[in-house]
């Protein structure tokens, strides 16, 4: 069942929102005390909710693929004039990085296309917030092809520093992003290890601490946290 907020200020529509920041991010917008409240929340995924996922915090699930534009325009059509921010956090993770870049940009502008270009004049969309991460200051160091060819930056990473020589879905995001600019703003948010609630999400660190510290608790080995001393 669809909950309606009474005018709410703004629309967020989040792309991922079962992964770690996904969940998190509808928590928060959720809260009353968040600016630009109150805020009604579409929660957007490729699969149907788990049942883990507290469906409460959503006014409305809605599932489709990203990468098909027929189903993206079939399923966002509706809700299309409403939104007002678009929250970016899915992933799609392949060993080549031109995969990564077609994919995940692919994805992005199937949902600009329905949020904005099928609704010229009538679309509400302001604001465009992209989660990337450090990789932008890496380079595509999963990419076995060209991970012995990277050269990052030294730490600590600068938000003004170039781009590295090297393809990346991030920057490609960005441009997407970016050609919707000045009409409608964005904004880059480059996190680094995030840590969080989602049992599903690839990179969830949480998960990994915790059967690290299942393993030395059952064996009897201190708890040692790996990191090298500056």
């Amino acid at each position: 069942m669809e909950k309606r907020d009474q005018n709410p200020k703004s629309v967020a529509l989040i792309i991922g929102v079962t992964g770690i920041s996904g969940l998190s991010l509808a928590e928060a917008l959720k809260n009353p005390t968040t600016p630009g409240s109150p805020w009604k929340v579409y929660g957007a995924a490729r699969r149907p909710p788990p049942g883990w996922f507290p469906t409460a915090l959503v006014d409305r699930y809605i599932t489709f693929d990203a990468l098909d534009s027929a189903d993206t325009a079939l399923k966002l059509s509706l809700i299309s004039q409403e939104i007002t921010h678009l929250f970016w956090v899915p992933l799609q993770v392949q060993e080549s990085e031109e995969v990564n870049i077609f994919k995940n940009s692919t994805m992005l502008k199937n949902v600009l296309s329905v949020l904005v270009s099928s609704n010229s004049g009538r679309s509400c969309l302001r604001h465009v917030a992209l989660l990337t991460g450090t990789k932008h200051y890496m380079g595509p160091i999963f990419d076995p092809s060209l991970a012995g060819q990277l050269m990052p930056y030294e730490v600590p990473f600068k938000e003004d520093s170039p781009r590295l020589p090297f393809p990346n879905f991030y920057y490609e995001l960005e441009d997407v992003a970016a050609s919707y600019s000045p009409a409608i703003t964005y904004s880059v948010h480059r996190s680094s290890v995030i840590i969080g609630t989602s049992p599903r999400s690839l990179y969830n660190s949480l998960l990994t601490l915790a059967v690290y510290a299942t393993i030395c608790k059952y064996q009897g080995l201190p708890f040692r946290y790996f990191v090298a001393v500056a």
